[in-house]
Parts: structure tokens; C-alpha cells; sequence
């Protein structure tokens, strides 16, 4: 059946036209490297990932291994305004041509042409660091690709001519360069071999850097089936070949793929040969559909979407989900082990004797994704003999909703990195249930592939937080973390796993929101097996037992990242890198003096590095000790020229309870306050939970990084001459047994006030022309914003954002009570309940197929009906096809519109008379506060908010095989 392309705008009577934007996070850095006996100058794409605050960081490497979507485009519809300065005139002909047109728009090509800007490839190391990898990719996707069928199915979306996850995005090309000794790039050598407009995916580099491994899959026409094969290159021919010689032999990527079990021979998940046609949805149904919970039991789960519904889900699940596994050699030997399952992971030992190999189970759930069912754990040789069952969970419906809760039994089973074939897991002793108080709260266990009969698991070590993770070095040392989300608390352990007579000790006992605080993480190097190990040093006539500890270096000055040589037996540390503090930003990227086993000499450390600055976009460096030689291998472009001259600030300032809060404030190119006067002013935000004002208040990022801007991003409003406010802190802070959402519209109004002060009082922004933005809670921020601060702006626009706190009844974001256990807080956070209350003309956009927890389409549509209901100036602009980020051209590019039309009008355009003292504005929104206190408290009947503790928290640590 065709399915329209369209855009539903939905208006007001009592309103004009309005339109959206999205914030991306992604960093698009061009890349021209150097080249040896080459003049040829070939683009590629580097990226750098950050870690989660909440957790240890254990990777090897800051890259990030891009797989984006791409494909040409044409555009549809009209340009925008193309004027170079931010004013436009509006007339009531052009809102009525707005209001009842479906086609897609195009924004001013001073936007258009930074989005339209041709993507670069990602670039990755080879295992032996000797070569780099291109891996050349198109730009945005277009709307087709979004709109092929799929099948939500159990938390994920199918497409099922493919048998793949939807919305895949793919590479178009490989190229590989030779690392030269002096550091330049030498020629590139191109894969060939595969079929002209191959979209490729899942590239991974055998152990010994002598092979890639990928998959191939081609659109055609006249066929229905485009599913993936496996293909194998020659790295130093380039020359490339399928892995099957049988044609009928498809990949299988639901849920893993393919793994290299040596360097000759992959495991692959295969689409079973006896496979038929999928299963027919009845016509008519044997029955109605039934839930039932006569146990009693107590079941509270966040909004998940996509799940399973019915008998046919689940058999249309386990079609699409189950797997044959292969082993395939580079010889063409082929052989199926096991039996057809709904197999989840796969993964070799270090020595790659055995396999630890994961699977789901019947019987499935209607109320929770996948990763709840029932999970199977087995040991197999590499030859697919069975060894032994390590667990089989059952179906876990009932995981508490507060953090720091998990799935009751082992869990996180994996190989240790630095033995042939240990396994270790944690198990709570708690049940998984974060309310329940209980000394240790995890165990930790190791265990041989195959024991000895009678051997029992060993403990490794207890913990009283909530296990998370472990970075192992050899049997002398191995750090363990553990942390504690209602105290902030993470603590890190050091221990010698073959030694019970060496007694554990605290490493670091610190809050995780304490960033000032944070002594760095581990560098770890690879081992000739391929896992990653913490990389020990040694240096002369020293006989201490150094690690590398690589940092974000935050200060109140922004952050100076470094690189520490830390004894681990004194706690002493030598500060051997740090990053300019003056015009430039450094990091360290990765480790690349790793080739060989054993410990490494301080002067045979090599890393590289990374460097940018306020207007320098990121270039990246080979630095080798002793000498401390720099080698520059890479020599970008500049992204988008049209704005290197843009102005760069963190400022700090301070709101009224005395918290500190940070903003950075981008200026356009060449702007001069004493020509132009005061800015409209964009302020885009997302707001975070803190549990102390000190933490809440440190400053996070630098003032010398470049400005990276991604195909949503509101510093796209810079070449329309605005004036931004990108990431104000806004700290909703929960002292001591308070919970951060109790005074949550407080602290958000007064973030909000002292945020617009600030750029009142630089004499940067009108005050008649701020506009506020966000992105899901950013959208819920501005909505409750425009609600309850309607003095400090002109306007919002609130993107993919949930309203009504009461659709989401067992907790939101990072609030752990229910709604039964917090009416007062639920009533008063959500806008939907204020809807009244909002006169600022608001924009609001979600995309139609919006899976993330919480914020269903229907969340927009219904605050928009509300909204209209109270005759507010507001737009809603649903996306067909879109999820909760936006991804296809000709939804970006009307997003784009919308949000320049939007601000245009009613921010550029603004001319409501604005109260000349700000003070007696505040004094109005604050009694307006108040009373929506409590009316939140009348409608809730009073009384205080009730603590509960339930979120799922399952963490999932692995030593990944093959890192940059």
C-alpha cells in the first residue's frame, strides 16, 4: 500500500504560522590528510566520543566508529527568505499560503548551503596502527529510505526486506592508506571488487590487520530482497570477494552480526536456509487480546514503544530474529553449528578456544522490549560443541523502576580480557531492587570456561554500590568500579585477582557529578588476542607499577585535559601532557604504541592527539616520546568558512539562591555591538539534575573548543545574524533528602532569568527578541518556561518533547517516583496542566514515528489541541516517518524552515511592548509560580511526595575485540 509523504500543519484559528529546528549533536569534522609521494588530497572523517559521567570510561579509544545514512536528495518546494540579515516581512497572504501548503520547504541558503556541505569519510586504524581506514559515506538520507515498511517488533523496528534494523545507514566506499613512518598518509588504495552503489556496513579489520570483514547490500529494483551478504578484501591488494560461495547464504544483523573467531575464520549470524515465507497476519483473530496479572504481581515500567501486541508479533519476532550460525574460513569452508535461535551475542575467547553465546527465549512480554525476556548464557567450543549452561533467566517484567535497580541473577558475563578463557559476571544480592538495604550489594565471580567437576565459581571481590565494570590488566592488578545513583557516588577499587592475600583498597571515593574531582580513567592497550588491557608502564630504574590516567582536566576555567603517569602502588602522579590552556584545545585520542605485548617504556609512549581552537576546526596529531615530537597528519578544511569568524564566549554568572551557572554565547562573524546594537537571541537548553549547588556549578567544557555545527544545530542561526545561548546550565539541584523535581519550576524559571539577564546586560540581545528552544526535555523545558517565565521571551520552539507528566506514571527523565507517589510534582512540572497559561506564540514539532520512551507523538498532539483549546498563538509540524531525531533531507530542511520562519516572525519581527524593569516582570512570573503551586497542590490533595525507588538500571560491560 503507498503511504503519503506529507506534512500535517496543525494551527490555531487564533494563530498565525509557526516552525521548528533541531539541535544534533553530531560532530562533523572535515578531514584533508597528508599524503606522502602524492599530491592528491583525499577527504576523510574523525570523531571523538565522550564518556558518560555516570559510568567508568574503559575504551581504548575516543573514536567513534560513524555509520550514518546517506543518499542524494532533490529538493522539494520553495527557499526561504534568503536575506543575509535576520528580517523578513510576513504577510497575511504569505501565513495563509503557510498555513494550508503540505509540501516540504527549504530554508535560506545561508542555512542550506552549511547543511548541503558534502559529508567526509570516517577514519579508523588498522590493529598494528600501520594503515588507516576510509570509510566514505553520502550525505543526508532522503525521506524514501525512511518510509520503506517496517515491523516494531518487541522495543525494535525491522525492515524487512532487508532483515535488518530500519534506518541503517551505510558506507558507499573503503579507501586504505599506508601510515608512513615520518607520519604522512601514502596513496589511497581502494577497495574494489564489490557492486557499483553497495551500501556497506559492520567493517571490522581481522586480528592480524591482514583482512576486512563487511557487509554488501544492493538495492535493485526488479527484486524484492535486499538483504546483506558478508564480504571479505585483501588489505593489501584491495581486492574484495564475497565470504559464501552459495549465493543463498545472507547476513542475519537483527541482533549481531559476525565476529572474527581468528585471523582466517568468522562466526556469522546467517538467515536459516529452511526459512519460508514470513507468517500471514490472520484476517480474522482466534481471539482477544489479553493481559493478565492474577498473581498480583507488581509490574511498573517507563513508556516503552514498540512492543510486541499479539501472537502474530511474536511469531513475525522470532521469523525476522532467528539466526543459523556459520563459521566461514577465508578458504571457503563452510559449517553450521547449533540450531536455529533468537541469538543475541557472540563472542570468542581471548584464545579463541570457546564462544560465550547469548539468546532470547518464549516466552516473550507485551509489556517490556527484548532485552527483558527470558535470556539463555551458554559456553561453546569454537567448533560448536556444547560445553555447559552458565544461566537461563527468566522473563523479567517486574526490574524496579529506581535507579540503580538490574535484573536479578548474572549479568554482565564476560570474557577477562587478559587470560585465554575466564569468564567473570556480577550477581546482586538484592534481588535487583535499589530500595532493598543489604551488605554486599554485588558479587563478583570468575570461573573457567570449563571447570573441573566439583570447581565452584570464585568470588573475585564484594561490593556495596552497584556494580560497574571491571578494566583488567593481568593478575597483578585490575580496577573495579562501582557507583551509587542517589548519593552520586562511584568509587573505584583496586585488586589482584591471583592473589587472595592482596587485599583490596579504594583507588577513588568520589560523586561522579564532582567533575573537578575526576582523576581520569585508565589507557588501555591491545593485546596480540586482540582485547584491551589497562596499558602499564615502566621507567628507568624505577621499579614502581605505573598506568596512564587520561582526563578531562575540568577547572573553573574550563577544562585542560591531560595525561598522568600514576603510580598505582604510592598514589603518586607525574603530569607528562596537558593541553594549551591559552588559545588552543588538546585531548588525547587514543594509545598507538600498543603493538607489542608487555609493559611499555615511557620513551617508547606514542599517542595521538587531537587540536583545535575558538575559530581552528580539529586537526590531529602523532606525538612520540621522548623528544615529544609532534607529527600533524591531518589538515582540515574549514567546514563551513562562511562563519570561521564567528565569536566565542563562556560566560558565568549567577542566579538568585547563589548557584553558579555557565552558558557559551556565539556571536555572528564581524559583529560589533556599536554598529548593530543588541541581537535577537536564540537561548537553546537542556536541563539537568544535580544533588549539590557545588557540583551543579562547575563549569563544564572549554572556551577554546571549536564550534562543531551538525545539520540541526541552533548555531545555524548564526549566518541569520543571531545572537546564541547555547547550553545554559539549568540545574534542578535536590540537597541532602530532597529530590531535585520539588522546587523544579523554580530553579528552572530562576536558571532561565539569570541566563537572559546576562545577555541583557552585555548588551547582546534585545530583550524584546529572546527566543528559547530544546530538544525532548529541552521542548519540555521551554514549554514550562513560556508557562511560568512568559517575561523573559518572545517566543519558543519545543521539538519531539513530552508534556503531560500523567502519560508517563512510573517515572520520567531522572525522576524515580510514580505518579501515585508524587501527584503535587507530576501536576505542576507538566505544561499540559498550564496550558492556559501560555501567550508566547510556540512551535511544536515531533516526528510521527517517535519511538524514545516518553515522548509519543501523541504528546505533542495533544498539548497542541490544548494549547488551542486556550486560543494560544501555536503550530504543530508532525514529521511522517521520523523518529525522535530527525534524519531524512526534506525533513531536516523544512525543520530548518520552519524554525527560521518561526523566529523571523515572531522573534525578528517582535514588537509586544516589553515592562522597562525587569525586576517588576520577575515579581509577576513569580506570583504566578506560586499560585501554580498550588493549584498542583490542590489537585493532587495535598500532602508530601512519598520516595520511591524504581528505575532499571542494567549495565552491560564488555571488552570489545577490535577498537581503534
Amino acid at each position: 500500500m503507498m503511504r503519503l509523504h506529507k506534512v500535517y500543519h496543525r494551527l490555531s484559528p487564533f494563530s498565525s504560522s509557526p516552525p521548528p529546528f533541531s539541535l544534533s549533536p553530531n560532530l562533523n569534522l572535515n578531514l584533508n590528510l597528508r599524503f606522502a609521494s602524492s599530491s592528491r588530497r583525499t577527504p576523510g572523517h574523525l570523531r571523538t566520543h565522550s564518556r558518560n559521567a555516570f559510568k567508568p570510561a574503559m575504551t581504548a579509544s575516543r573514536f567513534h566508529h560513524l555509520v550514518p545514512v546517506n543518499s542524494a536528495l532533490s529538493e522539494d518546494g520553495t527557499a526561504g527568505n534568503g536575506s543575509a540579515n535576520a528580517s523578513a516581512t510576513f504577510t497575511e497572504e504569505d501565513d495563509e499560503n503557510v498555513a494550508i501548503g503540505v509540501k516540504y520547504r527549504i530554508p535560506p541558503p545561508e542555512i542550506r548551503d552549511i547543511v548541503d556541505a558534502p559529508p567526509l569519510p570516517a577514519l579508523t586504524f588498522s590493529p598494528v596502527r600501520d594503515k588507516i581506514l576510509f570509510l566514505k559515506r553520502r550525505s543526508l538520507p532522503p525521506l524514501a529510505e525512511l518510509a520503506r515498511p517496517e515491523e516494531k517488533l518487541a522495543g525494535i523496528r525491522i525492515d524487512g526486506k532487508c532483515n535488518t534494523r530500519s534506518r541503517m545507514s551505510f558506507y558507499t566506499g573503503i579507501g586504505i592508506h599506508q601510515l608512513m613512518p615520518d607520519g604522512l598518509l601514502g596513496p589511497e588504495k581502494e577497495v574494489r571488487g564489490f557492486p557499483d552503489g553497495a551500501k556497506i556496513n559492520f567493517v571490522t579489520w581481522s586480528n592480524d590487520g591482514q583482512h576486512l570483514a563487511f557487509s554488501v547490500r544492493v538495492e535493485e529494483e526488479e527484486s524484492s530482497s535486499s538483504k546483506l551478504r558478508v564480504w571479505v578484501a585483501d588489505v593489501e591488494t584491495g581486492t574484495a570477494r564475497p565470504l559464501f560461495q552459495s549465493p543463498d547464504i545472507y547476513l542475519n544483523p537483527v541482533f549481531d552480526n559476525y565476529v572474527w573467531v581468528d585471523n582466517s575464520t568468522l562466526l556469522v549470524c546467517t538467515i536459516p536456509l529452511s526459512r519460508r515465507d514470513p507468517p500471514k497476519k490472520p484476517l480474522v483473530p482466534s481471539g482477544p487480546k489479553i493481559q493478565s496479572n492474577e498473581q498480583k504481581t507488581v509490574i511498573q515500567v517507563r513508556t516503552f514503544q514498540d512492543l510486541l501486541k499479539d501472537e502474530y508479533d511474536e511469531d513475525l519476532f522470532d521469523y525476522y530474529a532467528t539466526s543459523q550460525l556459520v563459521l566461514a574460513s577465508l578458504d571457503g569452508t563452510v559449517k553450521e553449528i547449533g540450531t536455529p535461535a533468537v541469538y543475541t551475542s557472540m563472542n570468542p575467547s581471548p584464545d579463541d578456544r570457546y564462544l560465550l553465546i547469548s539468546s532470547i527465549h518464549r516466552p516473550y512480554s507485551f509489556t517490556v522490549p527484548y532485552g527483558r525476556f527470558p535470556k539463555k548464557v551458554d559456553v561453546w567450543t569454537t567448533d560448536g560443541q556444547f560445553v555447559r549452561e552458565l544461566c537461563d533467566l527468566p522473563l523479567a517484567e517486574d526490574i524496579p523502576i529506581a535507579f540503580s535497580s538490574v535484573r536479578n541473577g548474572m549479568r554482565s558475563i564476560n570474557w577477562r580480557a587478559d587470560k585465554p578463557s575466564t569468564i567473570y559476571w556480577a550477581e546482586t544480592q538484592d534481588g535487583g531492587d535499589a530500595k532493598v538495604e543489604v551488605s554486599p550489594r554485588d558479587i563478583i565471580y570468575t570461573q573457567p570456561a570449563e571447570p573441573q567437576e566439583g570447581e565452584q565459581p570464585e568470588i573475585l571481590h564484594k561490593l556495596d554500590l552497584r556494580y560497574g565494570g571491571i578494566s583488567w590488566c593481568d593478575d597483578s592488578l585490575a580496577l573495579v568500579y562501582e557507583s551509587w545513583y542517589k548519593t552520586r557516588r562511584t568509587r573505584t577499587w583496586v585488586i589482584s585477582p591471583g592473589s587472595k592475600d592482596a587485599s583490596p583498597r579504594i583507588l577513588f571515593d568520589r560523586s561522579f557529578e564532582d567533575v573537578y574531582s575526576d582523576p581520569g580513567s585508565p589507557m588501555l592497550r591491545r593485546t596480540p588476542a586482540g582485547t584491551y588491557v589497562i596499558a602499564k608502564l615502566r621507567k628507568e630504574n624505577d621499579e614502581g607499577t605505573f598506568v596512564l590516567l587520561n582526563g578531562n582536566g575540568a577547572t573553573p576555567e574550563g577544562n585542560i585535559p591531560f595525561l598522568d603517569l600514576f603510580d598505582i602502588n604510592t598514589d603518586s602522579k607525574e603530569r607528562i601532557w596537558e593541553s594549551d590552556k591559552e588559545k588552543y584545545y588538546e585531548s588525547v585520542v587514543t594509545l598507538l604504541s600498543d603493538q607489542k605485548e608487555g609493559d611499555i617504556h615511557i620513551n617508547d609512549l606514542k599517542i595521538l592527539t587531537s587540536k583545535e581552537s575558538k575559530t581552528e576546526n580539529t586537526q590531529y596529531y602523532i606525538q612520540s616520546w621522548p623528544d615529544r615530537k609532534l607529527c600533524q597528519i591531518t589538515d582540515f578544511p574549514h567546514p563551513y568558512p562562511q562563519l570561521a569568524s564567528l565569536q566565542k564566549e563562556m560566560i558565568r554568572y549567577q542566579r538568585k539562591d547563589g548557584v553558579q551557572l555557565t552558558a557559551t554565547l556565539y556571536l555572528p562573524p564581524g559583529y560589533d555591538p556599536s554598529k548593530e546594537g543588541p541581537l535577537p537571541c536564540l537561548v537553546w537548553s537542556y536541563p539537568g539534575e544535580f544533588k549539590s549547588k557545588d557540583a551543579a556549578g562547575q563549569v563544564r567544557g572549554s572556551p577554546n573548543e571549536f564550534a562543531s555545527i551538525g545539520p540541526t544545530s541552533v548555531l545555524l542561526w548564526l549566518a541569520r545574524r543571531f545572537a546564541i545561548l547555547s547550553g545554559p546550565t539549568i540545574p534542578i539541584i535536590g540537597e541532602g533528602d530532597e529530590e531535585a523535581n520539588d522546587r523544579y519550576v523554580e530553579q528552572l524559571v530562576s536558571s532561565a532569568e539569570a541566563a537572559v539577564e546576562e545577555v541583557i546586560r552585555r548588551g547582546v540581545a534585545h530583550p524584546n527578541k529572546i527566543a528559547v528552544g530544546g530538544h525532548s526535555y529541552g521542548a519540555f523545558m521551554t514549554a514550562n518556561l513560556l508557562a511560568h517565565a512568559p517575561h523573559l521571551f518572545c517566543c519558543g520552539i519545543a521539538r519531539s518533547g513530552a508534556y503531560n507528566r500523567t502519560l508517563t506514571p512510573f517515572g520520567f527523565q531522572n525522576e524515580d517516583r510514580t505518579l501515585w507517589e508524587a501527584t503535587n510534582i507530576y501536576v505542576e512540572m507538566s505544561p499540559f496542566m498550564s496550558a492556559n497559561k501560555i501567550k508566547k506564540p510556540i512551535l511544536l514539532i515531533h516526528g510521527e514515528e517517535d519511538n524514545n520512551s516518553g515522548t509519543l507523538t501523541m504528546q505533542s498532539d495533544r498539548f497542541f489541541n490544548a494549547l488551542k483549546g486556550h486560543g494560544a498563538l501555536c503550530r504543530l509540524v508532525i514529521l511522517p516517518f521520523e523518529s525522535h531525531g530527525y534524519a531524512a533531507r526534506e525533513s531536516i530542511m523544512h525543520v530548518l524552515w520552519e524554525t527560521d520562519r518561526w523566529l523571523q516572525k515572531h522573534c525578528v519581527s517582535n514588537a509586544s511592548e516589553v515592562s522597562a524593569d525587569l525586576d517588576t516582570r520577575k515579581d509577576r512570573a513569580s506570583n504566578e509560580v506560586t499560585e501554580s503551586e498550588n493549584k498542583a497542590v490542590a489537585a493532587s490533595g495535598g500532602g508530601s511526595a512519598e520516595l520511591a525507588d524504581d528505575f532499571e538500571s542494567e549495565q552491560c560491560h564488555s571488552n570489545p575485540r577490535s577498537l581503534m
